[in-house]
């Protein structure tokens, strides 16, 4: 069952990656309108550009390590103690970003359509759905 979490959860991280690291390099993917493109992924008011190229790339390359992670996590004899740690942390780095969808103060910054529906309706979702892969997969390892 760990496997199966653990796939699906990197499947995830993998299409959030691909999607960061189109950006960074400028290509506005799956919407050709950039500032449609940043009203749809950044959502905070009056935002007309993407973000800085680098933001993307950071983001690309920490949901990438992100999607890999959770495959050694996956595997409950390898890595020890401080591959359950590092699991757990991640685990609440993505539910956190999936409570704080919901938060009021975060809909204040955020008001942008169509941003603030997708947040609501799958950017926050898939958050703590991953989160929840993580906290499993953890909970897995020390049991």
């Amino acid at each position: 069952m760990n496997m199966v979490i653990a796939s699906l959860v990197c499947i995830a991280l993998l299409a959030v990656s691909l999607a960061h690291f189109m950006w960074a390099f400028n290509r506005p993917w799956p919407i050709r309108d950039r500032k449609l493109l940043a009203k749809t992924v950044v959502g905070f008011a009056g935002v007309e550009t993407m973000p800085p190229w680098y933001m993307s790339l950071g983001v690309a390359i920490l949901t990438f390590l992100a999607a890999f992670f959770v495959l050694a996590l996956a595997d409950h004899t390898g890595g020890g103690p401080t591959t359950t740690l590092i699991g757990a942390l991640v685990g609440l780095v993505f539910l956190g970003r999936g409570i704080v969808g919901y938060l009021p103060f975060w809909q204040r910054l955020t008001p942008e359509e169509p941003f603030r529906t997708n947040d609501f309706r799958v950017y926050s979702p898939l958050c703590l759905l991953v989160g929840a892969g993580f906290f499993a997969l953890v909970f897995m390892r020390l049991a």
